[in-house]
């Protein structure tokens, strides 16, 4: 099974999702991928721990789905998904870093 996930995922020209995955737990990346409604969107997002808000007490955790991926959309400000067959491009991207020793210079 990875095999043919690796083939498809070369074909597309993205990486694997579980490499994807990886990604953005590192980095920030631009994933570009076709709405549900048709629509194409690109979404600077990331699951990079210092963007991420504080978790809430008490907050559910959702069933996992599979097919789809949650990120942090560094536009949004908030939690968006796609689903993984969706993605057409996925590039590595520089994004603005939270400093809290800005305030102090």
């Amino acid at each position: 099974m990875a095999d043919v996930q690796e083939t498809i995922a070369s074909l597309k020209g993205i990486p694997t999702k579980d490499a994807l995955l990886e990604m953005l737990k590192n980095t920030v990346v631009e994933v570009t991928f076709t709405k549900l409604n048709g629509d194409e969107r690109v979404m600077p997002c990331t699951m990079l721990e210092c963007y991420l808000p504080p978790a809430k007490e008490g907050a559910k955790e959702k069933k996992p789905n599979d097919k789809v991926i949650s990120v942090w959309a560094l536009e949004a400000n908030g939690f968006r998904s796609f689903h993984y067959d969706r993605v057409k491009a996925v590039e590595e991207i520089d994004w603005p870093t939270f400093n809290d020793d800005e305030d102090d210079q």
